[in-house]
């Protein structure tokens, strides 16, 4: 198989945030939505939009038993025809004590918008931990492929990332994530890597029904849709 440059698009991994704010909320087998306008779409550093804005949007469902499922849709722009991403996933989110939490599921990655668009549809496996203690919450998350945008190439991200409450209803958090590819024949990054690294500071906080989030972010690739940058977001979520 052809090599292919992984410049010429990346994904954006979905997170059930939502879907943990409901059970931490005790409104178990409810139905949420989520709309979000963002200054550029990045995932790990790496912007989808072309350092341009995006509008997102998602569905989620939590059940009793701790499933959830879920789609999420953003415009995107790798210099294609392609124009829309569109996902859907479904996992369970559960704790396992007081203080630790455990999410796991699949997704699947779908792209629009040109004729060959969905050669880069893939699926994704992930596993996410969360500790809770006095000093803010803690995850470890880890996602995996087989068949990254339908190269066949297997593809790893792994995350650290810790919250800090500033005061109440004023968060920051610190994340550092590493993407590999497990099959350099078919996926490299810039200049033959097979991994990059990314991290990220994001001040959260919320008013009047609308989250807001501002953060700095950079990777160690010296490419113009992965430099140092300001991303700010602001995202109205309903429950129903």
């Amino acid at each position: 198989m052809k090599k292919r440059n992984a410049f010429q698009a990346s994904i954006r991994i979905v997170t059930s945030a939502i879907v943990a704010v409901l059970y931490s909320s005790g409104s178990l087998a409810d139905w949420s939505a989520n709309i979000s306008a963002v200054s550029d779409y990045t995932f790990n550093g790496l912007s989808q939009t072309q350092n341009d804005p995006a509008l997102q949007g998602g569905i989620d469902k939590a059940f009793e038993n701790g499933m959830y499922a879920g789609t999420w849709a953003s415009n995107v722009d790798f210099g294609g025809d392609t124009n829309l991403e569109w996902d859907a996933y479904v996992g369970r989110y559960q704790m396992l004590t007081d203080a630790i939490s455990i999410d796991y599921g699949i997704a699947y990655y779908s792209y629009h918008g040109g004729d060959d668009s969905s050669d880069g549809n893939y699926p994704e496996v992930y596993t996410k931990f969360g500790y809770a203690s006095d000093y803010g919450n803690t995850e470890l998350n880890v996602w995996y492929t087989w068949d990254y945008f339908g190269t066949g190439s297997r593809h790893t991200v792994a995350m650290v990332a810790h919250t800090f409450e500033l005061a109440p209803n004023h968060n920051l958090r610190a994340s550092f994530d590493v993407s590999n590819s497990l099959d350099s024949d078919t996926w490299v990054w810039r200049d033959d890597n097979t991994s990059f690294y990314h991290y990220r500071l994001a001040y959260q906080t919320s008013y009047k029904g609308l989250d807001f989030e501002i953060a700095a972010e950079n990777t160690n690739l010296d490419i113009d849709t992965a430099d140092e940058r300001i991303v700010f977001g602001v995202t109205k979520t309903f429950s129903f």
